[in-house]
């Protein structure tokens, strides 16, 4: 069985600031945000859920060779076995998808001070889905059943290959920091950062 790593990234779409700043704010901002009051900005940008900041379309070669399965004393089975050892079963295929990069924004924690707001975005969640129609299956005496086994693998090193790539997670995280910063400059904040943690609240507060 052999699964290369290179993964190809064909189609690349990262959505619009303005697209998503019309998903938080069904209507614009009249009047500043009051000083500290920060619950109904946050609780706004939570009711979206989920922004989608990130999707990419994927093509990898996957070849598949299932396991000779094992004779035992049914003749049954060792004719099985035996049409494997003449003709080993194998399967090659390219196989397309889609990767979404997203961020659960029930998630976010925030803080102002003043007309500073400070941000903490969850990890960004990934989703492969396979386009099976695209699929292109060759040189393949699989049976339905161990086809299906490939395409299975390939989801799954297609999901490895999107979590592991750093390049594609930190755009997608830019482009939520990029959508969240419009939202929040329109509802009267002047300085937005996007922190690890939030620094801790003034004495008092």
């Amino acid at each position: 069985m052999g699964f290369p790593r290179v993964m190809s990234a064909v189609v690349g779409a990262a959505l619009g600031a303005g697209a998503v700043v019309g998903l938080l704010a069904r209507e614009p901002p009249t009047q500043p945000v009051p000083q500290g009051d920060l619950r109904p900005v946050v609780d706004r940008i939570r009711e979206v859920a989920r922004l989608e900041t990130l999707s990419v379309g994927l093509h990898r070669k996957v070849t598949y060779e299932p396991a000779v399965p094992k004779a035992d004393s049914t003749l049954r089975d060792l004719a099985n076995w035996a049409a494997h050892e003449v003709r080993p079963h194998r399967g090659r295929a390219i196989v397309f998808a889609d990767a979404h990069l997203s961020v659960d924004l029930r998630r976010v924690d925030a803080r102002a001070a003043g007309r500073t707001v400070f941000v903490v975005l969850p990890d960004v969640v990934t989703r492969v889905e396979l386009r099976p129609l695209e699929t292109e299956v060759f040189d393949s005496n699989l049976e339905p059943a161990e086809q299906q086994v490939m395409m299975h693998q390939a989801l799954v090193e297609m999901q490895s290959a999107v979590r592991q790539d750093a390049a594609l997670r930190r755009r997608a995280l830019e482009s939520a920091q990029q959508s969240l910063r419009a939202f929040l400059v329109g509802a009267g904040f002047q300085d937005v950062r996007f922190v690890d943690a939030l620094p801790a609240s003034p004495a008092g507060a």
